[in-house]
């Protein structure tokens, strides 16, 4: 069974950037992981997915270019490094890992509590 525990998230202004981690336990490397984000009063979305196998990697538009994700094998772990952040970022940000590579179907009941990141203008 795999534990997720984000972290990383915060207050930032417009243009800032923040480093968000999820210390993945139990993880297989063979399949997928990614970070998904809600923002209130919205369905939660795709950001960004990676299979650590052989490093590829998958951006939301929203985010394509302003963002770089990342794992680090030995931690277990992965990263998302965000740039350039904008209001409409405002989310609480969640990793969940895959039964493959990305784009197939997410390991069930494996959402954590997640991490906030907050932009203001």
């Amino acid at each position: 069974e795999v534990q997720l525990v984000e972290s990383g998230g915060g207050l930032v202004q417009a243009g800032g950037s923040l480093r968000l981690s999820c210390a993945a336990s139990g993880f297989t490397f063979d399949d997928a992981i990614g970070w998904f984000r809600q923002a209130p009063g919205k369905e939660r979305e795709g950001v960004s997915c990676i299979s650590p196998s052989d490093g590829s990697t998958y951006y939301a538009d929203a985010v394509k270019g302003r963002c770089t994700i990342s794992f680090d094998n030995a931690k277990s772990t992965v990263y998302l490094q965000m740039n350039s952040l904008k209001p409409e970022d405002t989310a609480v940000y969640y990793c969940a890992t895959y039964l493959g590579g990305c784009g197939t179907p997410l390991v069930d009941d494996q959402w954590g509590q997640g991490t906030q990141v907050t932009v203001s203008s």
